[in-house]
């Protein structure tokens, strides 16, 4: 199945937050909403949850999720 993958905007704290929460095997439900959102703004239908793959070392750092998405829908 094909994966998209998005960029949030953050700060660094929210940053930090999301990553112990990842590393603690949780969710930070808002910025996964936000991922979700995103996806579907792109055109593509989510066939599944956003996954957390990592931030970015910019300032302010972005929050990267990977979506699978339907290979039926069109762009």
């Amino acid at each position: 199945m094909p994966t998209v993958r998005v960029q949030l905007a953050s700060d660094p704290t929210t940053a930090r937050r999301v990553r112990r929460l990842h590393q603690a095997d949780k969710i930070h439900h808002d910025s996964r909403e936000a991922a979700r959102a995103e996806v579907r703004r792109l055109g593509w239908t989510p066939a599944a949850d956003p996954v957390f793959i990592g931030l970015t070392n910019g300032n302010p750092p972005r929050l990267i999720y990977e979506t699978e998405v339907d290979s039926e829908t069109t762009r």
